[in-house]
């Protein structure tokens, strides 16, 4: 089988592998569509502190059953699904409290092990999730949309809340969709206009551009001056953390999704005069894909395939994360196509 590989920063090769062979409780899949998510561009840029090469990327992806054991699931081969790719230990403290997306030995597919991104896959039977009817290029979009639905079921957000996503990437929209989909008034903030008429589209009720002079008090106007009720940070970066606290009201909720690379410095006496609440965000539960896989075939609305910006054959994979790792803005989800 052909299989893609970051052999080191900036390198790509398609490599011939051996076919994969499925072990005991394990299936067969033929990979369909996958993602490429900003962790496996960090891999391809070496920003990726997790990665060792060369390593086959990608986590974000649909397939369909080409074999399987008997299971007591209703999955049977040529099922379309999709897969939680988050490998735990089952042993540490963390996985011993149900913590499995937190594992401290958590291995992601395509980072700290090989990914999805090759014609062919064997994966443990409990970790397949039906797809229920959604195309291969809706359940390739689940994984993300599972990154962001996890983090807005941290916390209480209510219907009427006012929501402030600060970062209009794939991470950010999906928090947008999931937040609309609690009945929510959302506020999205990013520096790329194009990001921005994105999260237009999405169905934000308010964009502020946060690279102008006026942004945080468009911010202010927008609840009167009595902040948000939840922030959804989505960048990663100091200085998107500190508007959150800024602009959040007392007793607010902060929900943290971006990765950050830096140390920030603030007083944190704000936390408390605000009787803020503050929560991480990591990974996702199976129960967070099988939920977002539901709203998805259920309700006409919630349509993720529409943050796909582009399309390339697996072989292509090379021009693929070149566009990405120049991207103005107006590139969302981009998928490779590896199979009808």
């Amino acid at each position: 089988m052909k299989a893609i590989a970051i052999t080191e920063p900036y390198k790509i090769e398609i490599r011939e592998l051996p076919m994969p062979q499925p072990r005991e409780g394990e299936a067969l899949l033929r990979i369909l569509d996958c993602g490429i998510c900003g962790a496996d561009v960090a891999s391809f840029t070496g920003n990726q502190p997790f990665t060792t090469y060369p390593r086959i990327p990608g986590h974000e992806f649909s397939a369909r059953i080409v074999s399987l054991p008997e299971n007591d699931r209703g999955l049977k081969e040529g099922d379309i699904v999709t897969c939680n790719p988050y490998f735990n230990c089952g042993h540490c403290y963390a996985c011993r409290k149900g913590l499995v997306n937190a594992c401290v030995d958590n291995q992601t597919m395509g980072v700290q092990r090989d990914g999805a991104f090759c014609e062919f896959i064997t994966m443990p039977v409990e970790r397949i999730i039906p797809g229920k009817g959604l195309t291969p290029r809706q359940l390739a979009l689940i994984e993300p949309f599972s990154i962001s639905q996890h983090a807005l079921s941290r916390c209480p957000v209510l219907p009427g809340n006012r929501v402030l996503i600060v970062g209009a990437g794939p991470i950010g929209l999906f928090a947008l969709l999931a937040a609309k989909s609690k009945g929510t008034e959302v506020t999205v903030t990013d520096l790329l206009e194009g990001r921005l008429e994105m999260a237009k589209r999405f169905g934000a009720d308010h964009v502020v551009h946060a690279g102008t002079e006026t942004a945080d008090e468009e911010l202010r106007q927008i609840t009167n001056g009595d902040g948000f009720d939840v922030c959804v940070e989505a960048c990663g970066q100091s200085v998107t953390f500190l508007s959150c606290i800024e602009h959040a009201c007392q007793g607010a909720n902060l929900i943290l999704i971006g990765n950050g690379k830096r140390e920030t410095n603030f007083l944190h006496s704000v936390l408390l005069k605000k009787e803020l609440n503050v929560f991480g965000s990591r990974n996702a539960y199976t129960r967070d894909f099988e939920h977002l896989i539901e709203l998805v075939s259920t309700d006409s609305t919630v349509q993720p395939e529409r943050m796909i910006s582009a399309v390339y054959d697996f072989e292509d994979a090379a021009a693929a994360f070149d566009a990405l790792t120049h991207n103005d803005g107006h590139l969302e989800k981009v998928l490779l196509h590896f199979s009808d």
